[in-house]
Parts: structure tokens; C-alpha cells; sequence
């Protein structure tokens, strides 16, 4: 028998980086994302958003997923995660989304023994903060926001991952760019 070792297919992603000057920017922005999930919303309920948010310590990442769950519509209070590793929230579209921290964990294991996978389904938009502790236990992401502290700002890039991904990654753009020829 004849084995035919076939190499990994790379495909180029495309990625932009936005500047956030400043929390209104940052606002911006999850209003941009919000648009986005809301016009791609039929797919996430058949499919689910994974959404990585990537980046340092005081980075913005809690700040970028409270801006966009604000846009959403979520009231009241927005805590991290930090301590709880998972917080909820109801969203009027008949979506979730599951807001994660996983920087306490030890183990990628402990995802798996949290029972955390059940979250990653249909109807649900997860948002993951230290995903690199969870791996290679996490499903795939649709959307990384990676965030990087720069000068008083943060540089925000966006890379999707799917086809799923590359849809709210348009939409997302368009939203921003729309908003810039104001």
C-alpha cells in the first residue's frame, strides 16, 4: 500500500488593524461589531460567532467586549469574568452571548471539566478572553480581536477565521468605513 502524504493547505487571512484612540473609539467600534452580528444573525443562530479577544493585561479586551454588548442592547451591569470565568447575557435577537476568561486556568483541561464546550452552539456568540489557556480544548475561533496598548490607545486588529468570520469581518468594516466618511 501506497501512502500519499498531502501538505496542510495555507490560506492567507486577510486582517486590518484599527486605531482606538480613546473610549468613545472603542464604543465605536462595538457598535460597528454589534451591526455586524446583528446583520449576520440568521447564520449565528444556525451556527454560532466564536470570537477571540486577544492581547496583554490591560489591553481592552473586557472594554471592547462591554462596548459591543452595550451596542447589543445588554442594561445594567457588565462585569469580567476574571473571577467567575463566564458571565451571561440574554440578547433580544434570541441570541446568547457567553462572555469567557480563562486567564486563571491552569490546564486546558479545566474547560473541558467546566462543562464549557455545551456554549459553543447555535444561537450563541461567545466571547473569549486568554483562549491560550483553554487550548487545544477550545472549538475553532470565527473572529480574532487581537488589542495591543499604543501610545494613550489600544491598535485593534481584526482577523477572521471562517466563512462565518469573514462575513462579520466585511460588515464590520463597512460599518467602520461608513462612519469615518462622516
Amino acid at each position: 500500500m501506497r501512502i500519499t502524504i498531502i501538505p496542510p493547505v495555507v490560506t492567507e487571512v486577510n486582517t486590518t488593524k484599527i486605531f482606538l484612540p480613546d473610549v468613545e473609539a472603542t464604543e465605536r467600534f462595538g457598535g460597528c461589531l454589534a451591526a455586524a452580528v446583528q446583520a449576520e444573525s440568521a447564520d449565528i443562530a444556525e451556527s454560532g460567532l466564536n470570537v477571540r479577544l486577544e492581547g496583554n493585561l490591560g489591553a481592552g479586551k473586557t472594554a471592547t467586549a462591554r462596548a459591543f454588548l452595550r451596542a447589543l442592547g445588554v442594561s445594567g451591569r457588565i462585569k469580567s469574568p476574571t473571577f467567575t470565568l463566564l458571565e451571561t447575557y440574554p440578547l433580544a435577537n434570541g441570541l446568547e452571548a457567553f462572555h469567557f476568561d480563562f486567564y486563571r486556568f491552569e490546564s486546558p483541561e479545566e474547560f473541558l471539566d467546566a462543562g464549557f464546550r455545551e456554549n459553543f452552539a447555535p444561537k450563541h456568540i461567545t466571547l473569549v478572553e486568554w483562549s491560550e489557556k483553554a487550548l487545544p480544548c477550545l472549538p475553532p475561533d470565527d473572529l480574532t480581536l487581537t488589542l495591543t496598548v499604543h501610545d494613550d490607545g489600544r491598535d485593534l486588529e481584526i482577523a477572521p477565521h471562517s466563512p462565518l468570520g469573514q462575513k462579520v469581518f466585511d460588515e464590520v468594516l463597512r460599518a467602520w468605513n461608513s462612519h469615518a466618511d462622516r
